[in-house]
């Protein structure tokens, strides 16, 4: 059964100072994970905006991390009301934090299947976000996500899934080395975060729960989201962005 709190505002023994710092160094992370991700938040911004007409009046990023992406469509659209949702202890700790105010930071499960009414409630989203995260899920989840994805957001709503889809007419244009450096990243990054006593127990904590919860490490072609996307009910589904084996499907409700 899903979990999920609103709880932005619970204390935590963590600096906001450090909580900042560890957060810009994740930024470095995810454009090791995601090549190009300032131009994807370009292209993100840009499609949501061409498609809604204007400013979403409600975001939801799922996989939010500690809240980076979070907080610069925040910055971004003022008015609007941005959520994350995401899992992971460390990541929560931080983006409980450390984002702005403008943030609501949630807890939840998002192979569960109650995330959406515990997240939205009655009051629907303009657009929802999910970046390099997909790939965690086995594909029967995957194909969940979509259909949960569309169902919190209102008429003419926005999906916008990022991550990584090779190009599979084209094998040669899919490096290997990216995702080795990738890898790499991530896992020096972690090491570093261990190595802070302050962040233990909530380590300790993200240990147990993913304990045996193995990315799954689906990571179909563009086809099979598009695919995905109009099967749980969306008008429109097609690529807007790509850098190499790293694509970005928008799907338009």
């Amino acid at each position: 059964m899903t979990s999920t709190s609103q709880d932005s505002t619970v204390a935590t023994p963590l600096a906001v100072q450090r909580a900042q710092y560890w957060r810009r160094s994740w930024d470095e992370v995810m454009s090791a994970c995601l090549p190009g991700l300032g131009s994807f938040e370009e292209t993100l911004i840009a499609a949501a905006e061409a498609a809604l007409g204007g400013a979403p009046r409600g975001v939801l990023d799922l996989g939010g991390g500690p809240g980076l992406l979070a907080e610069r469509l925040a910055a971004r659209w003022p008015r609007a009301e941005v959520r994350l949702l995401d899992l992971d202890p460390v990541l929560l700790l931080l983006a409980r934090a450390a984002a702005p105010a403008g943030v609501t930071v949630h807890r939840g499960d998002l192979t569960g299947a109650d995330w959406p009414g515990d997240v939205t409630g009655d009051a629907p989203v303009d657009l929802v976000t999910v970046v390099m995260t997909i790939h965690y899920l086995p594909e029967d989840q995957a194909r969940a996500l979509y259909r949960r994805a569309r169902a919190v957001l209102r008429p003419g709503g926005v999906l916008v899934v990022a991550d990584l889809m090779p190009i599979e007419e084209l094998p040669s244009v899919n490096p290997v080395a990216d995702e080795a450096a990738a890898g790499l990243a991530w896992t020096r990054w972690w090491e570093r975060l261990r190595a802070e006593p302050i962040f233990g127990p909530w380590m300790r904590q993200r240990e147990a729960l993913f304990a045996g919860r193995a990315p799954a490490e689906f990571t179909p072609g563009q086809a099979w989201h598009c695919e995905a996307a109009r099967e749980a009910g969306f008008r429109e589904a097609g690529v807007v962005w790509r850098r190499g084996p790293h694509a970005a499907v928008c799907a338009i409700v």
